[in-house]
């Protein structure tokens, strides 16, 4: 088993390598993201908010030389998409630099103008864009658990990723004309990826992420793969009746890259599952020196998986996506 930190620590010594005490897993926010030097440093916030009629997800980015935004909205009844995005080379985001929490991540462009604000058990999200605009609070409950791990590659290399999931949100999107409500007992698949590190050039990963209930029991499905092969961390957790029950083996993952809406599974000692896709998103740039490819299936898991005391939880039509992306960055 991964070790389970507990206490606030620095990913970093003053020189700028790994603190070789920040390398574990941690239920609520510890590390301190004190990244030092320039060119290899990655900042990503990563937001997907999921009701019954629509996906929204956004991100924001800061790696050093190039200051991103995405967004992407999918109507799920109609079946179509709406992205924006903006890439400013050789500008940097400050905001994404501050401790979590403690001041508003914005992305500060006017054509894709995404805000990320810390409130009191909320946290708002909201979006301005040319044909998608949207006010979003989601609740934050003071003991809700996420998963945060760091994973190092070797001294200079290094993540930290916080993901969270079955958080539950409210408020509006407004998108193409059609205006979407958000009500917090149907838009439960709300989910933040949160990464600070010292990525190396080429990264080729997976991950997977689902929320939802089976049996009236609240369940939370979060995976990785490929980035930490080799490592001694993974990012594979459970979430069972609100408590993070962290999965420190490499899960196998299988799939088609020729047929990405063809069913992927997902297995280990506590985890058999099958993903279903019902829409597949394909988004790519190539800059030759940088470029990105990411093959994402929205869908629904089911299948089983099982506590650390072996209790059996049923998974059913639990809705999530499944991906994989290449970036060279």
């Amino acid at each position: 088993m991964e070790k389970e930190l507990r206490q606030p620590v620095d990913m970093c010594l003053k020189n700028g390598t790994l603190n070789e005490a920040a390398v574990g897993w941690s239920r609520f926010p510890v590390h301190n993201a004190n990244l030092k030097g320039w060119g290899r440093r990655k900042r990503f916030d990563y937001w997907c908010v999921v009701s019954p009629e629509m996906i929204l997800a956004f991100s924001v980015s800061d790696t050093d030389y190039k200051a991103a935004t995405s967004l992407f909205f999918f109507d799920r009844k109609t079946q179509t998409e709406t992205t924006a995005s903006s890439m400013d080379w050789f500008r940097t985001n400050p905001s994404s630099r501050a401790p979590w929490g403690s001041q508003q991540i914005r992305s500060g462009d006017k054509d894709v103008d995404i805000s990320i604000t810390f409130g009191d058990q909320i946290i708002a999200l909201n979006v301005v864009t040319a044909n998608v605009n949207a006010e979003v609070e989601v609740s934050v409950p003071d003991d809700h658990q996420s998963m945060g791990v760091l994973v190092p590659w070797n001294s200079r290399r290094f993540q930290y990723t916080r993901k969270d999931n079955c958080l539950s949100a409210s408020g509006r999107v407004r998108a193409n004309g059609v205006t979407y409500r958000l009500d917090e007992s149907t838009t439960t698949a709300t989910t933040m990826d949160h990464g600070r590190g010292k990525w190396p050039y080429d990264t080729l990963w997976n991950w997977a992420s689902g929320s939802g209930t089976t049996d009236g029991e609240e369940i939370g499905l979060q995976f990785g793969a490929k980035w930490t092969a080799g490592t001694p961390s993974t990012e594979n957790a459970l979430r069972l009746g609100g408590q993070i029950e962290k999965i420190s083996e490499e899960l196998e993952w299988a799939y088609d890259s020729g047929d990405w809406m063809a069913p992927w599974t997902i297995r280990g000692e506590r985890v058999d599952l099958t993903f279903t896709p019902e829409y597949h998103r394909h988004s790519e740039f190539d800059k030759k020196v940088v470029s990105s490819r990411e093959e994402q299936v929205f869908g629904h898991f089911s299948g089983t998986v099982w506590s650390l005391a072996g209790r059996e939880y049923r998974v059913e039509n639990i809705f999530g996506w499944a991906e994989e992306v290449h970036r060279r960055w």
